[in-house]
């Protein structure tokens, strides 16, 4: 099955990423809190698959036919929330209200309360179990069209409930769901390796019959290639795909580069205003 992609070059997507990075740091900084190092290490992600691989339409997104996108990580809202705003799904001036009381924007996915979000997550480990739910729905609604695209966290990998879906997904022959692991090596204690090491992440999804890929997940070329490539080459061998992305924490700002420091700390003004200079955000018309 050939899904054909949007018409964005990679450069557009680039630039799509970098207005998202430019929406996180302005909604976290206004909020207080928030989660910026795993939102702008999964930016390039989510911007391939908003801006070019998924099949959606802001203006229809209970469109049966559409790909489905669970952001199981869900603290890394401010990224999901960049890109719906960014697609059309409401509009930006949503994103100044983010933690906020009555606002459309919680501080994880709302599904009852934000356009385009499918699943309300926050609980850490739920997320490839709901969308193998949504892409066996699928298959036995006679579906054959629509994909399920799961971002997970490298920490998150550490919950069992993901190893119990791992298992789910190629036993029930899913190759409709797709796994995203944003690999930044850090979570909120610190190095991965020194909470509970992951070892070997695409090993792993390999062991328990994944068609696993690794690829850098900064490189927007090599995300359009493999993301928008993966359901055509989970269906040539009948396995669902795992896409193990290596990215960098707080991506695209120097001093939130590598430091799990900023995995759950809001920028302050002084440091968002550097933030914001150093990606160029007057530069990009948003």
């Amino acid at each position: 099955m050939t899904r054909p992609w949007q018409t964005a070059s990679p450069a557009e997507i680039e630039q799509l990423a970098r207005r998202m990075r430019c929406d996180i740091i302005e909604m976290l900084a206004e909020a207080g809190s928030g989660h910026p190092g795993g939102s702008l290490s999964a930016a390039d992600i989510v911007a391939v698959l908003y801006g070019a691989v998924m099949q959606h339409d802001a203006t229809r997104p209970d469109d049966p036919e559409r790909d489905r996108f669970v952001l199981s990580k869900g603290h890394a809202a401010p990224v999901l929330y960049a890109a719906l705003a960014q697609t059309g799904y409401f509009g930006r001036d949503h994103l100044k209200t983010l933690r906020k009381l009555g606002s459309i924007l919680q501080g994880h996915p709302d599904s009852t309360k934000t356009p385009g979000v499918e699943i309300s997550t926050g609980s850490l480990g739920q997320g490839l179990a709901v969308a193998n739910g949504m892409a066996l729905a699928l298959k036995l609604d006679g579906r054959t069209e629509p994909t399920v695209f799961c971002l997970l966290g490298d920490g998150e990998l550490q919950e069992g409930e993901v190893w119990e879906a791992a298992m789910f997904a190629p036993h029930h022959g899913l190759t409709n769901v797709v796994a995203i692991v944003d690999h930044n090596g850090l979570q909120i204690d610190g190095a991965c390796s020194d909470v509970m090491c992951l070892g070997d992440v695409a090993a792993k999804f390999a062991a328990f019959g994944w068609d696993a890929v690794e690829c850098d997940g900064h490189d927007v070329a090599r995300l359009l290639e493999v993301l928008g490539g993966a359901r055509e080459r989970a269906e040539a061998v009948g396995r669902p795909v795992a896409v193990v992305c290596h990215t960098v924490k707080g991506k695209g700002v120097s001093f939130m580069e590598g430091d799990a420091d900023w995995h759950g700390k809001a920028p302050s003004r002084e440091q968002a205003a550097a933030a914001l200079s150093e990606l160029g955000c007057e530069e990009v018309a948003r």
